[in-house]
């Protein structure tokens, strides 16, 4: 729970506070201190009389009754002050910097639930443990550095890393960004995350309040929360970029080890973030240059001019931009012209535009007023402009300055010198601006809002969807005989069948004359296929492109050998491009749906593309585009594209399928064949546990 004493105490007191500030007990009471705290500070440290110029108490007996506590004192202390604070001095918030509680011990875990029990007893706010504190325009409740430039408009940052977060304050403040409030929530034992989202959008006020929000995630411990605020949030015309760490096998076990927490499979994470419309990040550098981006006006085409005095840097934009699927068109014709007979001889108006090393202040007012004024197909404007040492940059950047005002297409600044001209920098950045030091950097920064899809619609698709089928289906099953695992062949039909997801028609049977009497009834060519080892391909379990009797009753008797077969699927052979969907059900997120290519392409090439159930259609065409091998799939050298439509009709039905059968644990359909016309299921397994 957040209260007003967190945000706007009218005392605060610092149990362990010192004049050591190399201690973080000495440091938060200086920033408090600088950061013009206008409240009652209070310390309480046994051994000390003045604490930076503060009379010390020597008990928290002494105190009179406060707002806001800040432990500073060793874990095995911590329990017991908050215990008497909150029952005897009527503090009803905590910022608990110490570190040696749930990440750490058992013993720790304890203490630290004994403090959430005091807490929600007295119904106290409580940040940590294990943190570096809150940084707000009113307190400075931290030990670290750097403490940047705060303002209303700035950007809301919560991290669920102390030593993180720093970090990204240091990427930040060099680029010019501002913030609003840094909350390091630690272990998050009563505010976590997904809380600090909720306050901020139950209480949102479009005038006031920042538009950005930037996240350092390592768990997330409450993905419905996340999702619904976070779509609120962006939907009220907020902007949300975030870090995900621990997406390897390794990272997330550094991620538990790291807060006591369980950490989250990088799939399911992957949908939540595109379900929210929350701008996935990389690094630290990509989150703060993203920050950045979002502080200037948005702008929805994909036209770049790229404004520079050195070719290399322009280049190397230019390919980061095209890759991102960003456009720098050519520039040509009269208007063009009339631009390069303004400029030196030598330049080039071609996009980049290259007014050269020698270019002047007003050939760069010139450029880019071309751009705004009179190049109509231009969207944004790029501007690298540093120096070698030899000029002062002053009257370059105060041109850019004006530009950045008068202009209303959206101007990204990058200046490179930050060391060379790093007084000349430093001035541009104080006139409120932002400064993104290296092109790629920007261009892949760019590329990954712009191709992050907006928040997705919650309503569940139930069109084709014979919902009390699947019900019948699933309630039929026995545990654990049948329920207990992968479920027979006919069964999996059924399924597919009452989600409207066609499939090929197929026959199984123990009994030989039956499959060749079904070959005989659809037509040959056929495909056989053992029923029972799960990886059929593994163990010789299919046979394609059959076209006699004989030879399909040899392959019968042949499968038949195979260990754990207990019968044989037959289906009408079929082509296509083979395409794949998947789905797995992760604890607290539901189910993730992924779709790729299919076939062995799965596993090679790994190309997948994940959504979280259940799933729009806009959702599901935009988890088909984001594939890397998308083009395939619109058709490429000769081969005809596929029924795109109808592949998402199928992701999306199946996603419905998952949302109503939460008992289905793995599915997959492996491979669908598709053409311009159909999309047909061919093989599909499912795992079913109740």
């Amino acid at each position: 729970m957040i209260n007003k004493q967190l945000l706007q105490p009218e005392s605060i007191v610092v149990i362990g506070g010192s004049n050591n500030c190399h201690k973080p007990g000495g440091a938060v009471v200086r920033n408090l201190l600088s950061g013009g705290y206008q409240g009652t500070l209070r310390i309480v440290n046994p051994k000390e009389d003045e604490v930076q110029g503060i009379k010390a108490f020597h008990d928290a007996k002494e105190l009179p009754p406060t707002d806001l506590a800040i432990l500073v004192v060793a874990a095995k202390f911590c329990p017991q002050y908050v215990e008497f604070l909150a029952a005897e001095k009527q503090v009803r918030a905590f910022i608990i910097l110490s570190a040696g509680f749930g990440e750490e011990t058992h013993e720790g875990a304890v203490f630290e639930q004994q403090i959430l029990d005091t807490c929600e007893k007295y119904g106290c706010a409580l940040i940590g443990p294990n943190c570096i504190g809150l940084l707000t325009r009113w307190h400075h409740s931290v030990f670290t550095k750097p403490i940047p430039n705060l303002n209303p408009k700035g950007v809301d940052f919560i991290s669920g890393s102390g030593a993180t977060a720093v970090f990204i304050l240091e990427s930040a403040v060099t680029k010019g960004l501002p913030f609003n409030s840094v909350w390091s929530i630690g272990n998050g034992k009563q505010i976590g995350i997904e809380s600090v989202l909720e306050y901020m959008d139950e209480h949102f006020d479009p005038e006031h309040d920042s538009l950005v929000k930037l996240l350092y995630i390592e768990n997330i411990a409450d993905p419905d929360k996340l999702l619904y605020h976070a779509t609120s949030l962006i939907k009220k015309g907020c902007r949300i970029a975030a870090i995900k760490a621990g997406s390897s096998s390794a990272g997330s076990r550094a991620a538990s080890s790291h807060t006591g927490a369980i950490a989250s499979s990088d799939s399911a994470v992957e949908a939540l973030f595109r379900k929210a419309g929350i701008v996935r990040c990389f690094s630290r550098e990509e989150l703060t240059t993203v920050g950045c981006i979002f502080t200037l006006p948005r702008f929805t085409g994909k036209n770049v001019a790229i404004v520079t005095h050195a070719g290399g840097p322009g280049v190397m934009l230019t390919d980061a931009l095209s890759k991102g699927g960003m456009n720098i068109p050519s520039l040509s014709g009269p208007v063009a012209d009339e631009l390069k007979a303004q400029l030196f001889p030598g330049s080039s108006v071609a996009n980049p535009i290259d007014i050269l090393a020698t270019g002047t202040p007003e050939h760069l007012g010139i450029a880019i007023d071309y751009c705004e004024k009179k190049f109509k197909n231009i969207d944004a404007i790029m501007v690298i402009f540093g120096t070698p040492g030899l000029v002062e940059l002053y009257e370059a950047y105060d041109v850019l300055h004006k530009k950045i005002l008068e202009c209303k297409k959206p101007i990204f600044p990058i200046l490179p010198s930050v060391n060379t001209a790093g007084p000349e920098v430093q001035e541009f950045l104080s006139r409120g601006h932002v400064n993104f030091s290296d092109e790629v950097t920007l261009g892949t920064a760019l590329t990954q809002i712009m191709k992050t899809p907006e928040p997705a619609e919650q309503n569940i698709v139930l069109n084709g969807v014979d919902i009390p089928r699947i019900r019948r289906i699933i309630d039929g099953l026995e545990a654990p005989s049948e329920g207990g695992g992968y479920i027979a062949p006919n069964l999996v039909h059924e399924l597919l069948s009452a989600a409207g997801i066609p499939t090929v028609p197929e026959f199984v049977s123990d009994s030989k004359d039956e499959v060749l009497a079904f070959a005989e009834k659809c037509g040959y060519p056929v495909v056989a296929k053992v029923v029972g080892p799960v990886h059929k391909s593994d163990v010789g379990g299919v046979a394609l492109n059959i076209r006699s009797k004989e030879v399909l009753s040899a392959e019968f008797d042949r499968m038949m050998q195979i260990p754990d077969a207990t019968a044989i699927m037959v289906q009408k052979m079929i082509r296509g491009t083979e395409l794949f969907i998947g789905a797995k059900y992760e604890p607290r997120f539901g189910h993730v749906v992924l779709c790729g290519l299919g076939g062995i392409f799965v596993e090679v090439l790994k190309d997948v593309s994940s959504g979280l159930a259940p799933l729009s259609m806009e959702e599901a065409e935009n988890m088909i585009h984001s594939l890397r091998g998308y083009k395939i799939l619109q058709g490429t050298r000769g081969q005809r594209g596929i029924n795109q439509r109808k592949y998402a009709e199928i992701i999306v039905r199946l996603s419905t399928l998952l949302r109503f059968a939460t008992e289905i644990k793995e599915m997959d359909i492996n491979p669908l064949l598709a053409d311009e016309e159909d999309v047909i299921a061919v093989d599909a397994r499912i795992l079913v546990e109740k």
